[in-house]
């Protein structure tokens, strides 16, 4: 289902009573529009066709009147007061989309350069402005050729996934083939570990056709990005009922992929009943608004309005004179934030915000940790207590994140992935600290880092500087260019090393469930 029918079936309002006031507009138009017509003049005191001559401008049952205005704004005014609404309150600790699983066809035919450079690399392009667009959401990442593999289980970081991504190649999968349908069910189980549902991508440029049943089964969300020129065929593909769409120049072959995997999440995040419905009624403020222009022209004023003007001038308090430009007349401060934040601009939407909680949180979304963590210091709930323990972990302050998640579950013993976050930073600050009292010994070391700074409050191990100068003049230090292909070489080779291994390891669990039946007679 499209998001726009989506939408329209979950339209609603939040308090209908406001609608019982429709009538009492209507009858009072109706009543006003009755007295203002005007009366035509007596067939026994002027001929009909002078008549017509001498009436200027139309009758009152067909030109418009103020009343027309008035009416239609009041009814405008009476919709917004009912709360037209047709989504949920975006919560601000979760995603905005949908977790996703990418699988990647890593085989020969992906090298051939009819889409250049070529359908692998431009495959691998994509996906990275697949990662770009939905910048935050869970996302994992499988490959397959003869056999299919776990590249990166999900993360919310797309930066991590790229050297995996470009270390993928024919050269480092242990089997040649198409096992789409093992790569669709390694995709299936990440997505059963998740709390929303998600979909899956194919990035692919060709399916053998006894794997597309499976995917048309799926029950998570499926799509095919087909890395093959316009012109030609392949008969997997051309079977499937799932969407597939054709790799474009542009952008938008993955904004259409990325609205159909997002299509099952919205439906979700209508079902949650846990967040409150979004109130659209500023939507109605604008019409009314223009409407309104209409009472100042001649002969359109209507003597009650102005005396309501005067009434709501004199009854306002005088507040202070703000120059910031049009939108301070329209929007709110969080209203303006909620923009900025809706267009990415972190940044702006923090200076914007005026809710200490969305700021805290556009500040944390921005990468400014530290500035998130004060300004959330003000609002006293679990979600802020829980977000603070995350920018002080992502701030390598985890001591600090493992008392700000201890607070959120103080606070809300049952907060959604508080008790699982604080054993993580538990583990983390025990390992450092670990490190740190086997790996301090109080002898000065030949070679190391310039600086090493951890988290140690409980001051275990021995303090130790260690110093490290380079031999010669630069030794030792590579360009961007080499450092990049030096990190693309190991990250290959490490797949290709774990590829084996899993490939190993399945084909001696095949050997043993085909043994363990002789075995047992």
């Amino acid at each position: 289902m499209s998001g726009a029918w989506l939408y329209l079936e979950a339209f609603h309002f939040l308090r209908p009573v406001w609608l019982t006031v429709f009538p009492v507009i209507a009858l009072l138009w109706w009543s006003v529009r009755r007295g203002a017509r005007r009366q035509d003049m007596a067939p026994s005191r002027i001929a009909p066709h002078l008549r017509a001559a001498l009436t200027v401008g139309q009758t009152g049952a067909g030109r418009i009147l103020p009343i027309d205005g008035v009416a239609l704004t009041l009814m405008l005014a009476a919709l917004g007061a009912a709360g037209p609404t047709w989504s949920r309150q975006p919560d601000p600790f979760a995603a905005q989309s949908a977790p996703a699983v990418l699988i990647l066809a890593v085989t020969p035919s992906m090298q051939e350069s009819d889409i250049a450079p070529s359908r692998l690399e431009r495959g691998k392009q994509k996906i990275r402005d697949f990662l770009e667009l939905r910048a935050g959401a869970r996302t994992a990442l499988v490959a397959y050729s003869g056999s299919a593999h776990v590249v990166l289980p999900m993360t919310e970081d797309p930066l991590v996934m790229v050297p995996y991504l470009q270390g993928l190649s024919p050269e480092v999968m242990p089997r040649e083939g198409s096992a789409a349908g093992p790569a669709l069910a390694l995709a299936q189980q990440l997505l059963a570990d998740e709390d929303a549902p998600g979909g899956i991508l194919f990035v692919t440029d060709g399916l053998e056709p006894a794997d597309a049943p499976a995917l048309d089964a799926s029950a998570a969300p499926v799509a095919v990005l087909a890395m093959r020129p316009g012109d030609s065929r392949d008969r997997g593909l051309d079977t499937l009922s799932v969407p597939v769409v054709a790799v474009t120049p542009d952008g938008a072959d993955i904004r259409r992929i990325d609205g159909l995997l997002n299509a099952a999440y919205r439906r979700a995040q209508l079902d949650d009943a846990d967040q409150p419905w979004e109130d659209r009624a500023h939507w109605l403020a604008w019409p009314a608004a223009l409407l309104l222009l209409l009472w100042f022209r001649r002969g359109w004023t209507m003597r009650w309005v102005v005396f309501a003007g005067l009434v709501t001038g004199l009854g306002a308090a005088p507040g202070p004179a703000r120059a910031e430009g049009m939108a301070d007349w329209f929007l709110t401060p969080d209203q303006q934030g909620r923009l900025a934040y809706e267009r990415r601009d972190f940044d702006r939407a923090a200076e914007l915000f005026a809710d200490p909680l969305w700021r805290g949180y556009a500040l944390y979304r921005d990468g400014q940790y530290e500035e998130a963590v004060t300004v959330l210091d003000r609002v006293e709930t679990a979600q802020t207590a829980f977000i603070q323990g995350m920018a002080n972990i992502k701030s390598r302050a985890y001591r600090d994140g493992v008392r700000s998640f201890e607070t959120a579950l103080e606070r809300d013993p049952n907060y959604p992935g508080a008790a699982e976050n604080l054993a993580q930073a538990q583990r983390i600050v025990d390992y450092i600290e670990d490190v740190r009292e086997q790996s301090d010994t109080g002898e000065e070391r030949g070679a190391g880092a310039d600086e090493v700074v951890f988290d140690n409050e409980a001051e275990r191990g021995v303090e130790t500087e260690i110093d490290a100068e380079p031999e010669g003049d630069g030794a030792g230090l590579l360009t961007a260019d080499q450092w990049m292909s030096t990190v693309e070489t190991q990250t290959a080779d490490f797949l290709r090393l774990r590829f084996a291994l899993e490939d190993s390891a399945a084909s001696d669990a095949e050997d043993g469930a085909e043994t363990a039946p002789e075995a047992g007679e």
